[in-house]
């Protein structure tokens, strides 16, 4: 069974910075892509970035491509997004979720999840 078990939430102010980690066992990390989505209160969930398994590719929304760096280690099973330049907006509960093969930005896509971390951003 895949756990994935994010951490590194919190609440930060307009213009600061925060680095999510997403810890991945129960699996053989490498053979998966990786997405990050985020869910605000009222909103569905919305694809934030992803990256390949071997790390070398990557793709982000446009509402936070520029700001948001996403990451991985496979010899440490873990992948981090790392946020600057936060923006109230981007207040929500981030996710991590993986799946075999390449990185899409579709919920429905992935196979594996983990429980959320809140991101709150005040203005």
């Amino acid at each position: 069974q895949v756990q994935l078990v994010e951490s590194g939430g919190g609440l930060v102010q307009a213009g600061g910075s925060l680095r999510l980690s997403c810890a991945v066992s129960g699996g053989t990390f490498s053979r998966y892509a990786m997405g990050w989505f985020r869910q605000a209160p009222g909103k569905e969930r919305e694809f934030v970035a992803g990256i390949s398994r071997s790390g070398g590719s990557t793709t982000y929304a446009d509402a936070v491509k520029g700001r948001f760096t996403t990451s991985r280690d496979n010899a440490k099973n873990t992948a981090h997004l790392q946020m600057n330049s936060l923006k109230p907006e981007d207040t929500a509960v981030y996710y991590c979720a993986v799946r075999y093969f390449t990185a899409t930005m579709e919920v429905r896509d992935y196979d594996y999840w983990g429980q959320g971390t809140q991101v709150t951003v005040s203005s």
